[in-house]
């Protein structure tokens, strides 16, 4: 009885493992290649970014939360892509959204691009520099007034340049 059981769990796994095949194959597939205005072979961004740089603008990692020095910046000035010096975010609509990174209601006109992530399993909207295509981080809508979003950013993918 115990052997039956174990074969019928063993051929369930693999039933619902071959079911969750495609859905899974969808959720890591790669994004359309696309053309970017700043573009680099993959040794040339190594040498031009740090590896913590690297990982999240080129690999859409994510950083860990409250380490970046930026969710820390009050100052009035701009923020940029610390892969191509494209300029992303006014200080003016960064705001305190408790998540650990720095946060965002509005980019700049044209600064950035989104595109559909499914990393999670689920779909979430990704933000990329719209220069270069280095991953930033998410946008969701829990934001506050005018826009209702929140453009949560990775703080090792951004510089800041004091006004």
């Amino acid at each position: 009885m115990a052997q039956n059981l174990t074969t019928r769990r063993t051929a369930l796994a693999w039933l619902g493992a071959g079911a969750a095949l495609p859905v899974l194959a969808a959720c890591g597939s790669p994004a359309q290649a696309k053309t970017f205005r700043v573009s680099m072979s993959e040794s040339q961004w190594r040498q031009k970014l740090t590896p913590a740089q690297f990982q999240v603008l080129r690999e859409e990692a994510t950083e860990r939360a409250f380490t970046s020095p930026l969710n820390k910046e009050k100052r009035a000035g701009t923020y940029l892509c610390a892969g191509c010096g494209n300029e992303l975010y006014s200080s003016a609509t960064k705001f305190e959204s408790g998540t650990g990174w720095p946060s965002f209601f509005r980019p700049l006109p044209g600064a950035i691009g989104t595109g559909t992530d499914y990393k999670l399993g689920y779909p979430r909207t990704e933000v990329h520099c719209a220069d270069c295509g280095g991953h930033l981080g998410h946008v969701f809508d829990d934001g506050p007034p005018p826009t209702g979003k929140r453009y949560c950013m990775n703080g090792v993918a951004m510089t800041f340049r004091a006004a």
